[in-house]
Formats: structure tokens, sequence, C-alpha cells
């Protein structure tokens, strides 16, 4: 503050001005140069395919690139609109990974002229981006999503079933296909079903963590209730019957796999993983002996080379350790590779088999890495916001991409059973392109949420004292100390600004990688307390629109 005299014996203290906002940089330059960037790799990959097969670059390169970078361009205004403190690096990721993915599949169609998949896919990749731009753009807010969470769970229930109404295809019951046009539910129902998780997380994380009975005397993990532990049954019985209806043992590990990951953010209670693991376990160990399809699998992946011995050639899966072998360190090139061998299924399920033959194991690693850099931002974001259900969604989304990539790099690699799931980005299938666009979409709306400066001169960031004005997301603003409000931050404040939750939930689990811990107040000093703690100025109970007299 500052003085100023006034005639004699007279001060007026005028307050200084209020404080710039405090934020993190926006960074949209650096956005729209790595999404060039990513342009560029992918046109430069299209041309390296044209040459090694045709001899010259391909015709249509100047229309590939064209349409990918308008399509880039249009998602990055929209993010620079709407969400201009999101992630730059969440984009550009997802630019490159699916530029890569068409590069692949038009690789692939030059082997089966008859069975051209790339125009189609770069078609539902433009599908896509306009669901990316509809969702950053409608969604202010992802906060309005946990109204809706039944919602979304009867959704996903409806998406899961319907495919079961349908004739197989390749043994599983996990497409629709009606005049020539074909959609995979289960691909939209996982987004469903990480809003519902992570709205009914939050909701009932408390009692997940700390009510029940303990289990063992002298351990800390305790059986919740039966109203609490009753929907986790629930979902665990619902994995193994999408796994014994469907006979898809790739979504029911994503479904039920998910559901463990996000009780291990929202409890931080590790048993709940060993809990998981024990039950999941138990299922497939079950189905893949009953269920016929499941059976085979689980057979081919024990004995890949069998058909070999036997003088029928090599399999799905021999032919796809092969290609890993066979690209070594650095690959043979992009369109130098036998990856076609493989089958029908090279331009979907096995598409990383063309990756690590043609691209090798720097180039395997390199995708490796984007993907793993997509899911660390995610929880970054996650981390870095203060409700609860926001954390539980950027963690469940992210959760979805990490363990679909585990699930499919480890069929195809021998390391796990195959399970029939497309590669994020990477691999054919217009319904898995769609929805990873708008998991990129929502971890976008949620880390501008996670990085908005905190304004202190807006009206909603603290009010006018004493009239008890409320900022949108319907918390008490913070006001002046000592006019009763209560000391509670908006989301929208700085990551160091906002108080955290307790080690033992919402991320606890997380935080000896991600975060430096969640037990800190705002503002970290003696006179910062949290919004359950009375400060030295004001009571919890004390309401916003009485003062307290200085004693």
């Amino acid at each position: 503050m500052t003085k100023t005299g006034v005639g004699a014996g007279t001060t007026v203290v005028a307050a200084d001005a209020p404080a710039p906002a405090a934020g993190l940089p926006r960074r949209r330059g650096v956005e729209l140069a790595l999404i060039v960037l990513a342009v560029l790799l992918s046109v430069y990959g299209y041309c390296a395919v044209g040459l090694a097969k045709l001899g010259a670059v391909p015709p249509g390169a100047a229309g590939y690139g064209a349409g990918l970078g308008v399509l880039a361009l249009l998602a990055h205004l929209a993010v620079r609109w709407r969400a201009p403190c999101a992630d730059p690096l969440l984009l550009p990721i997802a630019v490159l990974l699916n530029g890569i993915g068409l590069v692949l599949i038009y690789r692939l169609d030059l082997e089966t002229p008859g069975d051209r998949a790339s125009p189609t896919q770069l078609v539902w990749s433009t599908v896509g981006v306009g669901l990316f731009i509809v969702v950053v753009t409608v969604l202010g807010d992802h906060r309005v999503l946990q109204r809706y969470a039944y919602v979304c769970v009867v959704a996903a229930l409806a998406l899961l079933t319907l495919p079961v109404l349908f004739p197989p295809v390749n043994g599983a019951r996990i497409w629709i296909r009606v005049a020539g046009f074909s959609i995979q539910p289960g691909e939209f129902a996982k987004v469903l079903l990480a809003v519902f998780f992570a709205a009914y997380l939050a909701a009932n994380r408390t009692a997940l963590t700390y009510a029940g009975r303990r289990i063992w005397r002298f351990t800390r993990m305790q059986l919740p209730t039966g109203r609490v532990l009753g929907p986790i049954v629930a979902i665990w019985l619902l994995s193994v019957g999408v796994l014994v209806l469907e006979r898809d043992l790739g979504t029911s590990l994503l479904f039920f796999g998910l559901f463990v990951v996000m009780l291990y953010v929202a409890t931080g209670r590790t048993g709940w993983i060993a809990v998981g693991l024990l039950l999941a376990s138990l299922g497939a160990v079950a189905v893949g002996r009953l269920e016929p399809h499941v059976h085979s699998r689980v057979e081919d992946w024990l004995h890949p080379f069998a058909s070999i011995d036997a003088g029928q050639g090599p399999n799905q899966l021999a032919q796809s350790l092969f290609s890993f072998a066979a690209g070594g360190m650095l690959g043979t090139g992009l369109g130098l590779g036998h990856s076609v061998l493989i089958g029908f299924a090279a331009k979907s399920d096995f598409i990383l088999a063309t990756a690590g033959e043609e691209l090798g194991l720097a180039g395997l690693s390199a995708l490796f890495l984007l993907y793993g850099l997509l899911v660390e931002r995610g929880f970054r974001a996650g981390l870095s916001l203060r409700d609860p259900f926001g954390r539980l969604l950027a963690a469940g989304l992210a959760s979805i991409v990490a363990l679909q990539v585990f699930v499919i790099a480890g069929g195809v690699t021998g390391l796990i059973p195959l399970t029939g799931m497309a590669m994020p980005f990477l691999a054919q299938g217009g319904s898995s392109v769609v929805t990873n666009w708008a998991i990129v979409a929502l971890l976008i709306r949620v880390s501008d949420s996670a990085r908005r400066p905190y304004d202190r001169t807006r009206p909603e960031a603290h009010g006018d004292a004493g009239q008890g004005t409320h900022d949108r997301a319907g918390r008490e603003p913070h006001g002046d100390a000592g006019h009763g409000t209560h000391a509670e931050a908006r989301d929208d404040a700085p990551p160091e600004a906002r108080p955290r939750a307790s080690d033992e939930g919402l991320g606890g689990g997380l935080d000896a990688e991600f975060g430096e811990g969640l037990g800190e107040a705002r503002g970290g000093g003696a006179d910062h307390t949290s919004p359950h703690t009375a400060s030295p100025h004001t009571s919890p109970h004390t309401s916003p629109h009485t003062s307290r007299r200085p004693g």
C-alpha cells in the first residue's frame, strides 16, 4: 500500500495496483512449430515409401501433405481459441502418430492393390479431427461431464451389448456391420466408462480408502462396505461377461485394468492393485480354458512355432516375430520389409510389426517414447488439477492409451496372448482413430484448466468482500481474510498456488513419480491453511457475509 497526505493530519491509504495474472506460458507458438515438424516428417515418410516401392515420389504426396496440414492447422486454431493454456505437446504428438499411421497403411496398400485402406483411414482421421474441434470448442469445462456420469455408463453398456446381436468377425463379436459399413462400439464405450469411473470414484474415494473392515490384522488393507464394493464386483463381472459373450480378451483387459488403475489413483492403496490382478487372472484362466476362441489364442501364444513344426507354415504371431527380428537395430527402411506376409490383419492388429521391421528397434523405441510422453502429459495435467473428478478423468484417459499400447505391443511381440485391439492412431480402424482424437481433446481441455493462469483482477477470482460472491465453480471467493471468506483456491490457479489432496488418495500412489507430494497447503506459510482448517483470522464456520473484529 501507499500513503498519501491530504491536508493536515490526514492520511489516505491507497491500495497498490493488483498483481498481474500468474501462470505458465501459453506456448501456442511452440505447439504450431511442433505441428509443422510432425507434418513434414509424415510427408517425408510418404515420399520415402514411394521412392522405395515405385522409384519416384508418389503423385499424391502434395495432396497428402496439404490434407494433413490443413487438419492439423484447424485443430491448432481451435486450441488457440478455446484452450490457449493447454499443454503444447499433446496435439503435435497426436498429429505425428496419426501421420505415421497413414504412411504405414499406405505402404501396405502398395502390397495389396485390391484392398486399399489409406483413403478410408484419411476420411476417418478427418472425422476424428472434426470431433476433436467440436469437443475443444463446445466443452468449456470438463467438470460438466460429471453431471452425466450415469448417462455415460448406461450408454457404454448399450454400446457393449449391441455387437452380441451381430455375427462374429474373425471369431470375436466386437463389430457391427450393416450394408458394408462397420463400427466398433467398444472403442466409444471406453471413454464413457472413464467418465463414469472418475465421477463414481471421486464421490466414494473416502469410503474406498478408510471405511470397512480390515482384512489382515497387521496390514493396512481394508475391505469397503458392501454398498461401495458392490459396483466394483459388478465391473469385474461385466468384464468377464464381455470376455465370454464377445470373445474379446483385449476389451475385457482394458475395461477392468482401467477401473483398477483409477481405483488405485483415487485411494492410493496398493492392495487394490493386488486384488485387481487376482480377479483378472482368475477370470482370464477360467475363460481361457472354457472358451474355444480365447483358448486357441492362448495356445498360439504358448507355442508360436507349433504350426511350423507341423509343416503348416508360420502363423500370424510367428510372422510377426520374424518381422521384428528382420528389422534389427535400424530397420530395413520404409517400403523394404515383408510384413505383408502376416496376412489379413497386417494393417490393423499387426501394424506394429511393420514399424518394427522397417524402422527397426530405434524407430520402434521412438514410437513408444511418443506414446509414453502422451501418457505422461495426461498424468501431469491430472496432478496439477485440484478437483477430484478432473484428476481422475485425466488419469483414466491417459491409462486408456497406456493399457492399449501395452496390450497390443505385448500381443504382437509374444509377451501376452493376442487381443485383436487397434494400436492408437497407427492401426487401420475408423472407430479407433475417432475415439483417440476424442481422448486427446479431453486431455487438452483438462490441461487447459490445469495450466490456466490465476487472475486476481477478475471479479470471479475474489469478488467483493462481504457480498458472498462465488466463482464459476460454485465455491466461495478468496476476498479479504478479515471478512470471513474461506481460504480456498480456484481450479485455474497455478499448480504451485493450489492446495493438494492428501497422500492417501487422488494420486497418492503416483506422487513419487510425477509430483512432489500432495500435502502442501496454498501458499505454504503459517498464515495460510487448508480449506478445512481454521485460519488465524477466520473460523471455518463463519459466514462470508459477516466480518470478525480484531481482538
